[in-house]
């Protein structure tokens, strides 16, 4: 028998396993409630990504070669220098990334369906199909029409608020909340964005992430994001880089105000039976960067990949046991990644005291080497063990002088501006 898999969400997790599951033949159905649909995100993607999934020239609106990071004090340091001629972060508008990667499925062979999926009924053995109950958009109204599709598996890719999560019962997790602003500035001052991107860390923008001013085509998106408990002052937070940006913003008019959850880390169950969550529905968010769009299209890929592999391309239905070869996978190449970004987090951004320490330590070239060589090509870079000393003894001297190691509720009595 064909196999026969839905794919519920058509962003990069959804569209990237479509893709890999449709070029091996297998029957595939990607369902899109909103094809237009624009992701609150700050839009920064590897360039291991671009090669990678094989992204044209013109999905990147801005190829970022510098960054500043900016201290909870003002202190700016700026990054980049480590940087070759054609190494760069890419910077993108999401609905026309997904757009993109989701019309490449298409084009494959992969069946776009414009549907809400409302409900997925679970069979009661491993053989029997999965009824997915779900309204059909394609008549142009919100209401749709009531349909279902019976299929052999479903990746979940739909999101923190994922359905198909809540139907296999995958359990919750903690999520953050970003939210962001789209304002367009005048040509003078978007010049000065033309290959920068800004990350600002302090209590004022962020109690626990940071707040970000990236370039987009015509415009910049302005953000931050903290966890669920802050969820109540994410306006005023908003406000906090608004104005620490505000000499740079000046003439600028908001177009566009979007919010969304991000998950914070993975679900407690990522497979069960023959459904596999991917992405954001997964919890495939890094912490410390709030990275997520290639780790969304690579745990789809991953994902289909081992459908494809162990179906013996679409031959054959997965059990449950060979379909969490998906997760084992992920785990061990991805696991030391998580960790390192969560203890980061964890001891950076905990006080203003600890910022100003990591924002001082991300002057140092070996520093940004390391981290921008692991963020751009997605491998643990080893140090020489003399490099490695010295940055080890660079981050205990930044936290030292920083006062970062008094307790967490520590402020500066003065700040200092450079």
């Amino acid at each position: 028998m064909a196999l026969r898999v839905a794919v519920v969400g058509g962003g990069p997790a959804g569209s990237s396993a479509a893709e890999t599951l449709v070029k091996a033949g297998i029957e595939t159905y990607l369902f899109e409630r909103k094809l237009d649909n624009a992701k609150p995100c700050g839009g920064a993607i590897p360039l291991c990504m671009v090669d990678e999934f094989d992204l044209p020239p013109e999905i990147i609106d801005r190829r970022v070669r510098k960054m500043k990071m900016i201290s909870p004090s003002n202190i700016e340091v700026n990054i980049g220098g480590t940087l070759k001629d054609d190494e760069y972060i890419g910077m993108c508008r999401r609905e026309v990334l997904d757009g993109f990667l989701r019309e490449r499925a298409e084009k494959l062979g992969a069946k776009v369906i414009n549907g809400t999926v409302h409900k997925l009924e679970i069979p009661s053995n491993d053989k029997d199909p999965y009824t997915l109950h779900y309204a059909d958009h394609s008549n142009g109204t919100l209401q749709g029409d009531a349909k279902t599709l019976q299929v052999d598996m479903v990746i979940g890719a739909d999101g923190a608020n994922s359905r198909v999560a809540r139907a296999i019962d995958a359990g919750d997790y903690n999520y953050a909340i970003a939210f962001q602003e789209r304002i367009r500035l005048p040509e003078d001052k978007m010049g000065y964005y033309e290959e920068l991107a800004e990350m600002y860390v302090g209590d004022d923008v962020s109690p626990d992430f940071y707040a970000w001013v990236f370039p987009k085509y015509d415009h910049v998106a302005v953000g931050t994001g903290t966890m669920r408990v802050n969820q109540a002052k994410i306006k005023q937070l908003q406000k906090g880089i608004r104005e620490r940006a505000a000499k740079r913003l000046e003439g600028g008019e908001i177009i566009k105000v979007e919010a969304h959850p991000i998950p914070e880390h993975p679900r407690p169950r990522r497979v069960v039976g023959r459904v596999a969550l991917v992405g954001d529905a997964a919890g495939t968010v890094t912490k410390s960067s709030g990275e997520g769009i290639y780790f969304a299209a690579k745990s789809g890929r991953m994902c289909a990949e081992t459908i494809v592999e162990l179906s013996n391309s679409g031959e054959r239905i997965l059990n449950e046991a060979e379909l969490k070869t998906y997760i084992k996978r992920w785990d061990k190449q991805y696991g030391i990644t998580y960790l390192v970004l969560d203890i980061l987090q964890r001891v950076f951004y905990r006080s203003d005291a600890t910022r100003e320490a990591f924002v001082e330590m991300c002057a140092d070239m070996d520093v940004q080497k390391l981290t921008f060589d692991s963020y751009l090509y997605k491998t643990v870079v080893p140090a020489n063990p003399f490099t490695q000393m010295k940055i080890t003894a660079k981050t205990i001297g930044s936290l030292i002088r920083g006062n970062a190691l008094a307790p967490a509720d520590y402020s500066p009595v003065e700040v200092v501006t450079k």
